[in-house]
């Protein structure tokens, strides 16, 4: 894809494992020779540009995400100026995956929670935020600070080891790295979007089934339902109230932060991998005598009530051991004589099901769909042996379509880790970039969101919904 890597002729040992051997001509000096802390308050609200950390890149907060933040409240944010590298430093128990570094590349406010960087001048600003950025892809920055901690400062992490090549050569790799991240980001923006593409595919094949069945000449009747339309005419449409064993419940308000392996399971959306099936590395839990009121079972449905997720749907799958909910997800448990929890789950994947999501937001602060909106859904009910024939041919007729919707996330997974350790490999000294920068045409920058935000990721910083402290009343079955 690039080409012209070699490795630098002479090494040494740096002394750090995780740097392990780097160019002998490279200086290798702590944080506080390179980076300065700064802080600058907002007194007197001198600037009202509201900034925001998201995926990696520093970006102007759009005022309906405010989220009910007053203007006398801004001279407590942080003054940013182009240039200035910012870092999240809080919750570093409980989220070690999202992206935690951005490069500011205008003026304006953040949270002074963030720490604000500037960079010294033994190094390029771009340099600077490009080492930071690999110490961030690699997870560097939790092995600084007394242990495993909530929240760093500059104290914690000024004496981590940085590697300072002489200008020109931090000049030659930030070009070549620029240059690599616009190729890389284009192949990942093309399988992001047939990745788009194959899932409304999926989406019209399970619509059609889950309203209409499988009989193309089945009579059909007014659903009386607008976004629904027509139904075959031996169905029912029944309110999602008449087809739980009890009403909707609210999970538990409780912060994710044990770990114990005997207590109940806390389900949380960044819980439930993109198949359905339930992560590994993300496990939480939450003491009995909190999770026993919360817990959930195989074939639960599970809805998420706010945030950027909200009118998302999980099935809790075969398995899963004594788990709970989250407060901000919703509970319905299908009455099996019915409705089969799978159908349930596939008509929550239908383009109908995104028609009503989109019809019942509550815009306030944030986007919201409580239980009692929930509990009003309708839902078209054919007899239950007609529904496991549907998921029978649902299985068989989105298999092809599944499989190309894994291999293509698979590229762009392989891609982005390729992108990680590139970034990694050429600003540790592991790769001679100088001779490939060197041969790059000239590139007008592009204008464009990051890949990672055309996908959703629930473990990233705005992508997780709110706790809310107080849950509205519980919907009635």
């Amino acid at each position: 894809m690039i080409g012209g890597f070699k490795p630098y002729r002479a090494m040494t040992d740096s002394g750090v494992p995780w740097l392990g051997n780097v160019p002998a001509h490279w200086k290798l000096l702590p944080a506080c020779a390179v980076y300065s802390p700064r802080h600058v308050k907002n007194a007197g609200l001198i600037e009202n540009t509201v900034l925001s950390l998201s995926y990696g890149k520093i970006i102007v907060k759009p005022v309906e995400k405010l989220r009910g933040l007053v203007p006398e409240s801004f001279e407590t944010y942080q003054v940013v100026d182009p240039g200035n590298i910012i870092v999240r430093t809080t919750d570093l128990q409980n989220d070690q995956s999202s992206l935690r570094i951005g490069h500011a590349h205008q003026r304006g406010i953040i949270t002074s929670a963030y720490m604000c960087l500037e960079t010294r001048p033994v190094v390029s600003n771009d340099f600077g935020y490009q080492y930071l950025n690999a110490y961030d892809l690699l997870k560097i920055i939790y092995g600084f600070g007394s242990g495993l901690r909530q929240n760093l400062d500059f104290s914690d992490i000024k004496r981590m080891p940085v590697l300072v090549p002489p200008r020109p050569e931090q000049a030659a790799i930030v070009r070549f790295l620029d240059h690599a991240d616009r190729l890389i980001r284009r192949y990942i923006r093309a399988k992001q979007k047939l990745i788009k593409l194959l899932e409304e595919q999926k989406q019209a094949i399970i619509h059609r089934a889950v309203t209409r069945g499988l009989d193309p000449n089945v009579r059909l009747k007014p659903s009386g339902v607008e976004w629904l339309g027509d139904v075959p005419e031996h169905w029912e449409v029944k309110r999602l109230r008449f087809l739980t064993q009890e009403k909707l419940t609210y999970g538990a308000n409780a912060a994710a932060e044990h770990t114990n392996p005997e207590w109940p399971r806390y389900l949380r959306i960044t819980d439930f991998a993109i198949d359905g099936a339930l992560r590994g590395d993300t496990f939480r839990s939450l003491p009995p005598e909190i999770a026993r009121d919360y817990l959930v079972e195989a074939g639960d449905i599970l809805l998420a009530r706010s945030g950027a997720t909200v009118g998302k749907a999980f099935l809790v799958p075969e398995g899963a051991g004594e788990v709970c909910h989250a407060g901000y997800l919703i509970r319905a448990r299908p009455r099996r004589d019915l409705i089969d929890p799978r159908f349930l789950f596939a008509f929550t994947q239908s383009a109908g099901f995104s028609r009503w999501k989109d019809s019942t937001f509550i815009i306030a602060t944030i986007q919201n769909i409580g239980a009692d909106k929930y509990a009003n859904l309708s839902v078209p009910v054919p007899p239950i042996q007609e529904q496991s024939a549907i998921m029978a041919f649902l299985s068989r007729a989105t298999e092809s379509v599944r499989k190309a919707i894994g291999g293509a996330r698979h590229e762009s997974s392989l891609l982005r880790e390729y992108r990680i350790r590139l970034i990694a490999d050429v600003v540790t000294g592991k790769l001679d970039v100088r001779e490939a920068a060197a041969g790059l045409p000239d590139e007008a920058e592009e204008s464009e969101l990051p890949a990672e935000s055309e996908v959703l990721t629930d473990t990233e910083e705005e992508s997780v919904p709110d706790e809310i402290d107080s849950q509205p009343e519980e919907a009635e079955a």
